[in-house]
């Protein structure tokens, strides 16, 4: 018994959705995941990556069907078959893009919304939180001698200043400045960026993070480390012809650890009387 070609076709379609969703759920071209931010921004992945293997197969396996189906024959030299139109399947392969991308711009614009991107490069608020503890001389409630503080979750102020070609890091509570970033695990850190020059690019492919810094408009970004190790910074904004050398490191450390770099390197925690450890 021939299967009707609208069968034949609902069949494929679905196997192919079937197989395009299992692809993008299971095959993990990222890097480890190590913010926040990190799994909100992996969904948005999966989907694309389900919806590009789709439209992949299903196009190059149409196009191999084609090539064998309706190849010459051996001995024919005449011109092929006359088509002047198909009304329903210009209107499927119309409607069938359209609603995707719908899909995607509402779909992505929901994740950018949740990871915090609506959020003004420049938002007021944000610098007058900054300011105010950096008055205060300490991170958020945590003075730089000492971690263990009621609001250990409040958000640590680092200013970082790009320039050709480096990235250089400052903890205004603690007067540290340093060539790489060291940041707590598990508490929330905003940095406060500034560039000298051109335009440059903080990236941190694990934090799936990517902010502009540009000069003269002081930008903003927040996020959260939730993996301790080492992880590469990148500027990924063409800055000059040593912009593939403009590279750096954040180094998510323990509580105690970074505590233990922060006394170690800090001028104040240096100068602070030392309190006897409670045995």
């Amino acid at each position: 018994m021939r299967i009707p070609p609208a069968i034949l076709t609902l069949i494929t379609g679905m196997a192919l959705v079937l197989m395009g969703l299992w692809i993008g759920q299971n095959v993990n071209l990222l890097p480890v995941d190590a913010s926040a931010n990190a799994p909100v921004y992996d969904e948005l992945f999966k989907v694309l990556f389900s919806i590009g293997t789709i439209l992949f197969v299903g196009i190059v396996g149409l196009i191999l069907y084609s090539l064998v189906k309706f190849r010459r024959k051996p001995g024919e030299s005449g011109d092929g078959e006359a088509v002047e139109g198909n009304l329903p399947l210009e209107i499927l392969w119309t409607a069938i893009p359209a609603v995707v991308v719908l899909f995607v711009g509402i779909y992505s614009y929901d994740i950018y919304d949740r990871m915090g991107g609506m959020t003004p490069l420049n938002d007021h608020s944000m610098h007058a939180m900054g300011g105010e503890m950096e008055e205060s001389r300490t991170w958020g409630g945590i003075s730089p001698v000492s971690l263990e503080s009621d609001d250990a979750l409040a958000p640590l102020p680092i200013d970082v200043t790009a320039m050709q070609f480096a990235f250089i890091f400052h903890y205004p509570g603690a007067e540290i400045t340093s060539g790489e970033l060291h940041v707590p695990m598990g508490q929330p850190v905003a940095l406060r960026m500034k560039a000298n020059d051109v335009i440059h690019a903080f990236w941190v492919p694990e934090f799936r993070l990517k902010q502009d810094v540009i000069p003269g408009q002081p930008t903003l970004l927040s996020f959260t480390a939730t993996r301790a190790g080492r992880y590469p910074i990148v500027c990924a904004e063409l800055c000059g012809p040593y912009h593939g050398g403009m590279r750096s490191t954040v180094i998510v450390d323990e509580p105690e650890t970074f505590e233990a770099w922060v006394n170690q390197n800090s001028p104040i925690a240096s100068a602070a009387p030392q309190t006897p450890v409670q045995s």
